[in-house]
């Protein structure tokens, strides 16, 4: 059974810092190219950043600068550092892993920014 299990959401001021965490279970994570996507209430949900089997990686123009993807293979796991988060950037994060027709969504992780 594939699983993605999202952790590092919670609650941070404006300026602050976050790292989410995407762990995997039940399939070659590696081989995967990775996304990190969020939807906020009342919006559709849009891609932040994407990092593929090579560790190319993708970003939003809105979180350009300001957040950075990575993998970890040996851990089955990729990550999101966030820094200088703004309130726009309140949402819940999902992870979506996919090859070819496999395709794969956490549950999500929720995101607070606010004073």
């Amino acid at each position: 059974q594939v699983q993605l299990v999202e952790s590092g959401g919670g609650l941070v001021q404006p300026g602050g810092s976050l790292r989410l965490s995407c762990a995997a279970s039940g399939i070659m994570f590696s081989i995967y190219v990775v996304g990190w996507y969020r939807q906020a209430p009342g919006r559709q949900r849009e891609l932040v950043a994407k990092i593929t089997s090579g560790s190319s990686s993708y970003y939003a123009d809105s979180v350009k600068g300001r957040f950075t993807i990575s993998r970890d293979n040996a851990k089955n796991t990729v990550y999101l550092q966030m820094n200088s988060l703004k309130p726009e950037d309140t949402a819940v994060y999902y992870c979506n892993a996919y090859r070819t027709i496999n395709d794969y969504w956490g549950k999500g992780t929720l995101v607070t920014v606010s004073s």
